[in-house]
């Protein structure tokens, strides 16, 4: 069957030879040959269900990147952005394409960047069908026309059975994942997990974009309100970016990658979602729930015993179980994914210590150390006896996707902030009453009122208080929401206990700080909290 390409389009183009070439097949051809070939199955969803083998997850160690000319002096690299040799790089990439000539390869057209100011034209060669069809769902679809005249400025070539040998290759172990800014190239190999190839291109935006045309890369889902003003949610793993981003009131922009314009333009990366799926229910994420039918592809799930019902719950493979969906399986959507005026910011964070208030309100330099810093933490256990949480602190609430210096980010942001008027929050989703083990969670009803309390703009009316370990701005009331929870102090038996973990976590901030102080301007400096070495 023949499909559209660009005529002139040729995967030798890529160094890959004699293959059997599949070029933008539909879905449902992708879902057909993943099944034929035995790498997944249909479930009683109508989604199919894939393993992606060893990896159930990225692997931060074996990203890299290239250092040459283009990244040598912009890169911030350290722990997470490792250099490669361009040399080993070109000699891998050989042998990977090698690897592929004569077999059966999938290649896909898609645009990354909803703004078309911003469009980014990536080919993807895959091993697997599967792998293809992610890059389907998760990209935006480009248009007969497009595919016609498609002229690619980056390529993904992942080839998951792959697998280097680390001492002549110049990886860690076999697998790998690899940017290279002067070939434009994102070479992935030795895992078949999918993430890799969607978090190589939001770190490569995150390097373009900003470096080289003044738009802000950030890792926050976003949302429109009826009055045309969005909203952007921040927010680590846990602390509720996408069932706070889900609301029936205002529509969907995207659920995880957005750039901010000179302009106040918000817009999508991507064109659908990669949402995890543990423990889901139709009550708790009805969105999501319903978005897993067919065109769905759910990844290391575990079936409901004798049947091909997943079991939401089952996490024997992995925490990580995800599914890809295109962003139109779900209704309430803004299409396309741009947004203009952004009024509201959320900074999510989990404070398992209980002293974060529910709300408050940041100044830019706040904001701008708050995302630098990218804090949440976690419960370091509920074995009996372990009741001390862990801090985490992540920059830019996405340290492993930064290639650039957080403070420039943070910068941008601040200065951005300002340009639009937009007002920046710091939402605790975590503890009240006490840290983990003595108080309680947040109520998901108070969270959800205070945020639509910031949304309208009820929260411009009232007095705000400044508490003295963060300098935050709380406000000493809320509709729908009891007036002794506003200040966390004012939750916990032990005032003293308060004061004394709370000079702690504003002390585990300052530290966390320390490696980026150099860099940071005064304005972001005077965001930091106060310590009380005595307290």
């Amino acid at each position: 069957m023949q499909h559209l390409k660009n005529p002139s389009a040729k995967l030798e183009d890529l160094g890959i030879k004699n293959a059997n070439e599949f070029w933008n097949l539909s879905p449902e051809e992708l879902e057909e040959a993943t099944i034929a070939k035995g790498l997944g199955e249909r479930t009683s969803t109508g989604a199919i269900a894939i393993d992606t083998g060893e990896f159930k997850g990225r692997s931060p160690q074996d990203r890299f990147i290239v250092k040459d000319e283009v990244t040598k002096d912009a890169v911030w690299w350290g722990n997470i952005n490792k250099p490669f040799d361009s040399d080993k790089f070109d000699a891998l990439y050989d042998k990977v394409v090698k690897y592929l000539s004569g077999k059966d390869v999938y290649v896909r057209d898609a645009i990354a960047c909803a703004d078309p100011r911003y469009h980014m034209n990536i080919r993807v060669a895959t091993e697997y069908p599967w792998s293809n069809m992610f890059i389907y769902n998760m990209f935006i679809r480009p248009t007969e026309e497009q595919i016609l005249n498609f002229d690619p400025e980056w390529t993904i070539v992942c080839a998951p059975e792959f697998m280097a040998v680390p001492d002549r290759d110049g990886t860690r172990q076999h697998n790998f994942s690899i940017l290279n800014f002067t070939r434009k190239i994102a070479l992935v190999g030795g895992s078949g997990y999918t993430g890799e190839m969607k978090k190589g291109i939001f770190s490569a935006l995150n390097f373009i974009l900003p470096h080289q045309k003044n738009v802000l890369s950030m890792h926050c889902s976003a949302n429109l309100g009826d009055e045309g003003d969005t909203a952007l949610f921040f927010g680590l793993s846990g602390t509720g970016k996408t069932t706070l981003s889900a609301d029936p009131n205002r529509k969907l922009i995207g659920d995880d990658e957005h750039g901010w314009t000179e302009d106040h333009t918000i817009f999508n990366f991507e064109g659908g979602c990669y949402a995890k799926v543990i423990d889901l229910t139709e009550e708790k994420e009805p969105d999501i729930f319903r978005a897993i039918k067919q065109g769905a592809i759910l990844e290391n799930i575990m079936y409901k015993p004798g049947t091909m019902e997943p079991d939401y719950e089952n996490a024997e493979k992995t925490q990580n179980t995800r599914v890809s969906y295109p962003i139109h399986h779900i209704d309430n959507i803004v299409e396309p994914s741009i947004g203009k005026n952004p009024k509201n910011v959320f900074f999510l964070t989990c404070d398992a210590f209980g002293v974060l208030p529910p709300i408050s309100k940041l100044t830019p330099g706040q904001a701008a150390f708050h995302f630098i810093s990218g804090y949440t933490a976690k419960v370091a256990g509920t074995e009996e006896g372990i009741t001390d949480p862990e801090t985490v602190f992540s920059a830019c609430f996405g340290a492993p996707f930064m290639l650039l210096h957080p403070t420039v980010y943070g910068e941008m942001l601040s200065k951005k902030m300002q340009d639009s008027g937009a007002t920046v929050w710091l939402v605790n989703t975590g503890w009240s009453g006490g840290p983990f083990g003595v108080g309680k969670r947040m109520s998901l009803k108070i969270t959800r009122a205070l945020i639509a309390a910031a949304l309208t703009g009820k929260l411009n009316d009232v007095e705000f208080v400044t508490e003295p370990f963060f300098n935050l701005n709380i406000p000493v009331e809320c509709d729908g929401v009891p007036t002794e929870v506003l200040d966390a102090k004012n939750t916990w038996a032990d005032k003293d206990a308060y004061d004394k973990k709370a000079n702690h976590l504003a002390q585990s901030f300052l530290k966390n700080f320390e490696k980026f102080s150099e860099y940071a301007n005064d304005e972001i400096m005077a965001g930091a909290p106060n310590v009380s070495q005595e307290a």
